[in-house]
């Protein structure tokens, strides 16, 4: 449909009939939320404007990712959509699920894969790098739409809808992709972090407190979950590092959310997006591919800093439900039990539990942790279980 209409704009002749048209949901007059705000420009809408629940639209998608697991099928795909060059800004492709224990045919794949990318002017990570979305977050640029082929794709600046590897072929050939508007749940910060509280036992606050509205059951049977298939839209912490709202953003993944936005203040982007900037330089040194696109994106960065903008959402803005959460009411840690990521407990509720293993990584994880673990392993001499600790990529090494 779009290429006939573009065709036919080229020979200034009318719309097609012959497809079926979109159905405009009635407009309610209100406001607009921020990832509806994000949506918007992406479709082109003025500034301000945005895309309502229930509309189908193409947006612009600026960032795209694809990993080792389905890669294969998306260079198919890429093959069979005749794409010798990507129109998304930025595709990166990555091999992290394999990179640990690969079989022969993961080994043939990492040697063919990266010229396939590397020459339609997609970046391509090598073995080992590590986990993609830690690398994909890095090259960002905020209040813009991006997809990848892993439920875990969950950008903590612009929003990402993860697609699988047909889509995201779609995604980096054509350089947009198609949406039916999630519906959106704001979740609410409010007080103040009380003492011995981390940020993951916020993260694991919303499950909790969404069970004690009975908006969440942890049982599968009659399962009732609000976030399933929308958008969690996060306010009332916007001094977190960018690192932090991705614990946010990723976590939204365990909550069957279609994606996720994180209101932030200006001055933590500022310090990402400068810190990215020097990444980049060192990736085009190192002699990563393809320079023009990491080239392209590091000026883009560039210029987001000469005027550093974000938006907002309206304070009228429409939710299918608004969930407040008060951190002074959180007093200690909450943990998600096996083995369900929805199934919260107080600290003190499994007290005396025999733990069997201990587990310190994925891209859940940030140089941040690491250091807090050393601290807290520095006066310990032995362990009285089993502890893995993994990095996320060799940037944390």
């Amino acid at each position: 449909r779009g290429l006939t209409n573009k065709a036919r704009e080229y020979f200034k002749l009318p719309p097609s009939e012959l497809f079926i048209q979109n159905i405009i949901p009635k407009d309610s007059k209100k406001g607009f939320t921020l990832a509806q705000k994000i949506v918007g420009r992406a479709c082109g809408l003025p500034e301000g404007s945005g895309i309502r629940p229930g509309t189908y639209c193409e947006p612009k998608v600026t960032t795209v990712g694809s990993q080792d697991t389905t890669g294969a099928m998306t260079r198919d795909e890429l093959k069979e959509l005749a794409c010798l060059g990507f129109n998304a800004d930025l595709v990166m492709q990555s091999f992290c699920h394999t990179a640990a224990y690969p079989k022969p045919v993961d080994l043939k794949l990492q040697h063919e894969l990266p010229s396939f990318m590397a020459s339609r002017g997609g970046v391509t990570l090598k073995p080992g790098d590590g986990i993609i979305h830690s690398w994909l977050n890095r090259l960002l640029l905020p209040d813009t739409i991006g997809t990848g082929g892993d439920s875990h794709t969950r950008f903590p600046i612009g929003i990402s809808f993860p697609a699988g590897s047909g889509l995201v072929a779609f995604a980096a050939a054509i350089g947009a992709m198609p949406i039916d508007m999630p519906e959106s749940v704001l979740v609410r910060f409010k007080g103040k972090m009380q003492p011995g509280i981390t940020l993951r036992d916020l993260v694991n606050s919303i499950p909790y407190v969404a069970i004690q509205r009975g908006e969440l059951t942890v049982a599968k049977q009659g399962k009732k979950n609000i976030f399933n298939g929308r958008i969690l839209e996060i306010e009332g912490l916007p001094d977190l590092k960018v690192e932090q709202a991705f614990e946010f953003a990723d976590a939204s993944a365990e909550r069957s959310a279609n994606g996720c936005t994180v209101k932030l203040n200006k001055e933590p982007i500022i310090e990402y997006i400068k810190s990215n900037i020097v990444l980049i330089q060192n990736l085009i040194e190192q002699g990563y591919e393809d320079k023009r696109t990491l080239y392209r994106r590091m000026k883009a960065m560039e210029s987001w800093l000469e005027n550093p903008k974000l938006l907002e959402a309206d304070h009228d803005a429409e939710y299918v439900s608004v969930i407040e959460i008060d951190l002074n009411e959180i007093k200690e840690p909450l943990i998600a039990c096996p083995n369900d990521p929805d199934n919260i407990k107080t600290l003190s509720e499994i007290s005396g539990n025999k733990i069997d293993e201990v587990f310190i990584g994925s891209c859940m994880t940030n140089i941040g942790h690491y250091r807090a673990a050393a601290r807290i392993l520095d006066d310990t001499k032995t362990l009285p279980t089993r502890l893995w600790i993994v990095p996320p990529t060799r940037m944390d090494e």
